[in-house]
């Protein structure tokens, strides 16, 4: 990858193109290029039979100017840097910053594709893309341009190994919060590609990684552990972790919302609050269940009409509670009562 910095201090992570597809992106095109200035000639040809020599050797290298370089300029222009040999091959034009070609950049690499293409035969093109250090030739470092690679084949991913049946749950208690992803990483790739390094060179590094991971939780594997299948038991407690992680953030967040509001029940049914009983079956609208006082003989009671409550409630509603009731239990000398209830003859 190429350390490409934009103009935003941004590092970009490009794959610059090297001789072998960018000589064949540059075949591609000289084959497609020669084949229409071909063609052209054989025109021009049959156009201008009845010219001078004069007129026809204007015509020819006019021709020539305008099929063999001003073509592929206009080209890459158009399709920002993408010609027919560069979309077969999957390669693209970018600035320095890499961003998309303008004309002046195509110009460039145009007046220089002749001198070290077309008329040395693409020799100083060749030795000019070996020598620099991202493949460039003369024209893309006089353009200001780079040729990268689009189509960049994706990384095979590998499972990881688990770890003997004897170790799974063996580092459930295992602190892992100091555990860095860098580590993590490095354990990933040994592990799997464990089977293929030198039995001996990869010992070693299952011991300088175990040692690592030993320095970052504090605590030693158990005796007789091999350092590979430490680190497996390991990774395989760290994944467990995650997917239970996982699994109860897809789990978490759903609760059941109670609504609340003022209701009057009348009657020795049961009515739904939180406040206490007060005679005639009153309660305050809440969440619990409170059973309303029954009803003492002789008692009628006296409730002023009012607009029913919007909160939900069971049983019928003939209004809203007083503003206050009377605690449990109170006595008969504290005065008359607040409810509007007349006491029995």
């Amino acid at each position: 990858m190429s350390g490409v910095v934009t103009g935003d201090a941004v590092v970009l992570g490009l794959q610059p193109a090297r001789l072998p597809s960018r000589a064949l992106a540059v075949l591609i095109d000289l084959v497609v290029v020669w084949a229409a200035y071909v063609l052209v000639m054989i025109g021009l040809v049959a156009a201008t039979a009845s010219l001078d020599e004069a007129a026809v050797a204007a015509v020819s290298v006019a021709a020539f100017l305008l099929v063999l370089v001003g073509a592929p300029i206009a080209v890459e222009t158009l399709s920002h840097g993408r010609s027919l040999g560069k979309a077969a091959c999957g390669l693209r034009v970018v600035r320095d910053d890499g961003g998309p070609i303008r004309f002046r950049h195509a110009l460039v690499r145009g007046a220089m594709g002749i001198v070290e293409i077309l008329m040395t035969f693409g020799v100083v093109a060749c030795v000019a893309s070996l020598v620099s250090e991202r493949g460039r030739r003369l024209g893309d470092v006089f353009a200001g341009t780079l040729v990268v690679r689009e189509r960049v084949p994706a990384a095979r991913v590998l499972p990881v190994p688990p770890p003997p049946p004897w170790l799974v749950g063996r580092f459930a208690g295992l602190d892992l919060s100091a555990v860095p992803e860098g580590l993590w990483l490095e354990i990933r790739q040994y592990l799997t590609r464990a089977r293929e390094l030198d039995p001996g060179v990869g010992r070693q590094l299952a011991e300088r990684l175990a040692g690592q991971l030993v320095a970052r939780t504090g605590t030693p594997p158990p005796a007789g552990v091999p350092a590979e299948a430490y680190l497996a038991g390991v990774v395989a407690e760290r994944q467990a972790r995650d997917a239970r992680r996982a699994l109860a953030e897809a789990g978490g967040g759903v609760g059941v919302g109670v609504g609340t509001g003022a209701g009057v029940w009348t009657g020795t049914g049961t009515g739904v609050g939180t406040g206490a009983g007060v005679p005639g079956g009153f309660g305050d609208g809440g969440a619990g269940v409170a059973p309303a006082a029954a009803v003492p003989s002789g008692f009628s009671p006296v409730v002023p009409p009012v607009q029913p409550s919007a909160g939900p409630s069971a049983g019928p509603r003939t209004g809203a509670p007083p503003a206050s009731a009377p605690a449990v239990g109170s006595s008969r000398e504290d005065g008359p009562p607040a409810t509007g209830f007349a006491p029995p003859a």
